[in-house]
């Protein structure tokens, strides 16, 4: 278990996914390249990792991912060609993404989960706390839902966890959470983890979303945990060990998280952000709005 004010700065980003849900979209595209209005899904989660003072990330990739490097990297081609043009905008855009944090890659091989996919960042984390951020979950930035979560590691130590309340009927879509309450209404402390239980056995409401920090301690327990649903290394399981006894790696906290989070994890949802964001845009919203609600009208 790691001091609890020991200060955070890496952030894990799990990108190894095929994408199937979005065939045949992602069949030579990862679907963390996939344009959210106008931006890749991967740099507002980068973006949100940045923001939250974690500079140094790690992705955890696999075959045909190479775009993900490219995006983040320099392409002097193409900004020479919107300098000479004098179009500033547009350049700055490129640009930003070369210089939102340090970013480092490492393959995961076989895809065996979320839980392999993590302990693939054993060695780059070392003996240090980390978070782990998914790609399917954007949580708008007017939300800091990272950083309140970096500070609860912060004050209490241990691993912290980002949960949602759902309808009970959608639980089984998610893992879910036994919590206590604590004096900070925000904050509950996790008993026990389930992943996807049927709604009838469910112990909360309470649906874990894409946004972890975890205590190093999750390296040891992975290492040693078995293939669970689906066939798959579960974070759920060894989280569910971390809270089951906090002398391995200190409690287990969750934020509860009432802001706005746009889910690109199936097509629906996806289409849903991006007339979300859309919407939301200064520079695209008034027209866009205005669009959308004649074209509602029509269709109405």
């Amino acid at each position: 278990m790691t001091d609890a004010h020991t200060r955070i700065t890496k952030a894990v980003i799990p990108a190894a996914g095929l994408g199937t849900r979005f065939l045949p979209a992602t069949k030579a595209t990862p679907k963390e390249m996939l344009p959210v209005v106008d931006k890749p899904a991967i740099q507002y989660v980068v973006e949100e990792a940045a923001s939250a003072g974690l500079g140094d990330v790690l992705m955890i990739t696999g075959r045909n991912k190479r775009p993900l490097e490219d995006h983040f990297d320099r392409n002097h081609e193409l900004e020479a060609a919107l300098q000479k043009k004098g179009d500033a905008d547009r350049l700055a855009k490129v640009q930003e993404s070369n210089d939102l944090a340090t970013i480092h890659y490492v393959r995961q091989g076989d895809p065996r989960g979320l839980g392999h996919a993590v302990l693939c960042a054993a060695p780059h984390v070392g003996d240090e706390p980390f978070a782990v951020l998914l790609g399917d979950d954007l949580i708008d930035p007017r939300d800091p839902l990272l950083q309140k979560m970096v500070e609860v590691q912060e004050e209490h130590g241990g691993s912290v966890i980002a949960l949602m309340e759902v309808e009970p009927s959608q639980i089984h879509l998610y893992g879910c959470a036994a919590v206590q309450a604590t004096s900070d209404g925000s904050v509950v402390q996790v008993t026990d983890l389930v992943e996807k239980p049927d709604p009838a056995d469910a112990p909360s409401n309470y649906a874990i979303i894409g946004r972890y920090v975890l205590d190093p301690a999750v390296f040891d327990i992975l290492r040693k945990t078995e293939p669970g649903r689906g066939g798959e290394i579960q974070l759920t399981d060894a989280l569910q060990q971390l809270a089951a006894d906090e002398k391995i790696g200190g409690p287990v906290h969750g934020v509860v998280f009432k802001g706005r989070r746009y889910d690109t994890g199936d097509r629906g949802d996806y289409l849903k952000a991006i007339v979300r964001l859309a919407c939301e845009r200064e520079d695209l919203g008034p027209e866009f709005r205005s669009w959308l609600r004649g074209y509602v009208a029509e269709e109405i």
